[in-house]
């Protein structure tokens, strides 16, 4: 295993050519994907939400769901804090960034096993990681790692690739993943933060979908009880709800035991959330509608979402 440091010996490279060919979203300015560094054959999936609001969680235990379906399946996690993938592969992993790191940057010197782990039931784990704080553009990393994953010829036997992307709807490194994905999912819980932070994800991939091939997929409620707010949201936008996992304590208990769900001793309330996670994933596998949501003003959500 390719050792890592903690610290860049040099500055933290950044792209030259970052201006697109054309609009890409009032006033955007994003790393431009390489026709060359296109994904080919796998569906690709982009999974977002408000921060904490549990994208990895919901990830892996889709990303196993499609493996039991008998997928090839590869998760990368898109996040500096490299958390995605440690249920499936019970530890922090090292990240892209690390390895290059490592190696001054020089790709040619890497090998496979220095960024791809195999996790629980075969699925596939990276963690592209992202520049230190305020010296860099998570787009370049996660334009990097899929460079990477081109080069070393692991994209071609993938059947899913899930994208587990970071919260900030600011950030190249929320972009990025966009270029590459047939689908963007989003994950929100049914109160004010998630649905208010959702919409502004809406705004954005709406944004991106111009100029990419990726439209929505639809919506995954999660550690809710009910999906009444999320439900009256999606009717006045036009999103669909795909899935719903309630708040359980066994969810939050294989967080703690660097477990998926697949992998928790058996009762009746997990048995019914590994179903819904694998209806999901043969939801999305049989493919969805390209759903055009049109998102609302921030004044006016915060009207709808309110009480008299």
């Amino acid at each position: 295993m390719t050792q890592t440091s903690t610290a860049l010996k040099k500055p933290f490279p950044v792209p030259v050519n970052v201006q697109p060919k054309q609009p890409d979203g009032d006033g955007s300015l994003q790393v431009h994907l390489d026709p060359s560094d296109k994904i080919d054959g796998a569906k690709v999936f982009a999974i977002y939400g408000k921060g904490g609001i549990g994208k990895s969680t919901t990830s892996s235990n889709l990303s196993v769901a499609f493996s039991k379906l008998g997928k090839r399946v590869l998760q990368i996690g898109c996040d500096p804090k490299h958390d995605s993938t440690f249920t499936l592969t019970k530890k922090l992993m090292p990240t892209v960034i690390d390895v290059l790191e490592s190696v001054e940057f020089h790709s040619e010197e890497l090998r496979t096993d220095d960024f791809v782990y195999e996790g629980y039931n075969g699925v596939m784990c990276v963690e592209a990681g992202g520049p230190p704080a305020g010296t860099g553009c998570g787009g370049y990393v996660v334009g990097q790692t899929v460079k990477l994953l081109k080069q070393h010829h692991l994209l071609e036997d993938t059947d899913v690739v899930i994208f587990d992307v970071l919260g900030d709807v600011v950030c190249g490194g929320f972009a990025a993943p966009l270029q590459h994905a047939d689908r963007a999912l989003v994950v929100a819980a049914n109160d004010f933060d998630s649905i208010f932070a959702m919409n502004r994800i809406v705004s954005a991939i709406s944004a991106k979908s111009k100029n990419y091939k990726v439209r929505f997929g639809g919506v995954i409620a999660n550690r809710s009880a009910a999906t009444d707010q999320i439900d009256g949201f999606n009717e006045q936008i036009g999103l669909k709800r795909l899935a719903h996992f309630p708040d359980l304590d066994v969810i939050r208990r294989s967080r703690l035991k660097k477990s998926t769900l697949f992998e928790m001793e058996s009762s009746p309330e997990l048995e019914a959330v590994q179903n819904e996670y694998l209806q999901l994933a043969q939801t999305l596998l049989d493919g969805t509608e390209e759903l055009i949501p049109q998102p609302m003003r921030d004044r006016d959500l915060f009207d709808f979402l309110g009480f008299d």
